[in-house]
């Protein structure tokens, strides 16, 4: 299929358009570099795509008149086009010229800390940026809208594990909230145009260039400069950490499901959400020792109370996933991180 890739040259929208040109989908990633994090690990992952071996500066993919896009040098099936969400013209221009078979939405600003210092960046790139987004798919329809939502959304509540008819109203953050606002965006549209749409809540997914900005890879920094890492909690939490290959095949599994509406006479729109986790909470203590065995080191640890806006733990219920699509998450937390660290090092030249 002929698929918009929303958020690209971030973390997760890497490896899955790395998965999606090898099956043979035409992909038109979609990112606009911004400087969250490290915009040479965003220009490095675009690297390994085929994209920045072109050379392009900043400038030059800059969009002129029009949608600019960049071929691939690695996959003839690969373009990019830079550009904001909020450009809301040319995101309309880019779906009325394409014509594309569905949309995967991944591109947001991320983190809950940083929500509490920049909290106008949230609206702007996840609210505005996802309505903008909703609006050209409304006047270009697609066949399935697939976006990423967060296991934040289920904030305060305190039954476990998570599963996707919990109410998820008591947000712990405006990263959360902006998230739960998404959800509630689409099915509205889902609901007034028929657009059939899917929700994915990811649970604290890891692996091969992350993001450093998560605490393992703030960890990893840590013990390889000989730092002390900073516990939180004095390390009394646990999350579902899901390793990156296992997000992909649950999210090429539900794109090629689109959703369609119940037959129950109710009106219901063709719009689903669904977990994606692996299912086993890790203490963040054994996550630690895990890391601390794989790079052969012993972390000095600095134990902190609880910072605003997290949560204590995260368990992510798949029994939706696992019934509609036959996938369920399994990757068990050793492996990941010991793929993790291999890729680190060779990232790092260490």
């Amino acid at each position: 299929m002929k698929v918009l890739l929303t958020g690209i040259a971030g973390f997760i929208g890497f490896h899955l358009a790395q998965r999606m040109v090898a099956r043979g989908d035409e992909v038109v990633g979609l990112d606009n570099i911004n400087d969250y994090y490290d915009v040479g690990l965003k220009l490095g992952r675009l690297a390994e795509l085929g994209v920045a071996e072109l050379g392009v500066s900043d400038a030059e993919l800059a969009p002129g008149p029009g949608p600019r896009l960049v071929p691939s040098h690695g996959h003839p099936n690969l373009r990019f086009v830079k550009m904001d969400l909020e450009d809301r013209d040319g995101l309309k221009d880019l779906l009325r010229t394409e014509r594309f078979d569905a949309v995967v939405h991944l591109a947001a600003q991320a983190g809950v800390r940083y929500s509490l210092s920049n909290p106008h960046s949230y609206v702007s790139s996840n609210v505005e940026g996802f309505l903008s987004l909703l609006e050209a798919v409304r006047q270009t329809p697609v066949n399935h809208l697939v976006y990423a939502s967060s296991s934040s959304v289920y904030g305060l509540e305190t039954e476990q594990p998570f599963h996707e008819e919990m109410a998820a109203d008591r947000p712990a953050s405006l990263y959360a909230a902006s998230k739960r606002s998404n959800e509630l965006m689409a099915h509205s549209y889902s609901h007034l145009y028929g657009i059939p749409v899917t929700g994915l809540r990811f649970f604290t997914v890891y692996g091969s260039w992350y993001r450093p900005d998560m605490a393992l890879y703030r960890f990893a920094d840590a013990m390889t400069a000989g730092r002390p890492i900073q516990v939180y909690n004095h390390g009394k939490m646990e999350r579902d950490f899901t390793y990156v290959d296992d997000i992909v095949e649950g999210m090429v599994r539900v794109l090629d499901r689109p959703p369609v509406a119940p037959d129950t006479g109710a009106g219901a729109p063709p719009y689903r959400v669904y977990n994606i986790g692996n299912g086993a909470p890790v203490p963040l203590m054994k996550l630690i020792g895990e890391l601390e065995t794989a790079f052969g080191i012993t972390a000095e640890k600095e134990m902190l109370p609880m910072q605003p806006g997290d949560v204590t733990s995260t368990w992510a219920d798949c029994t939706a996933l696992e019934r509609d699509t036959g996938y369920k998450p399994n990757t068990p937390i050793r492996d990941g991180i010991r793929a993790f660290v291999e890729w680190y090092r060779s990232y790092h030249g260490s």
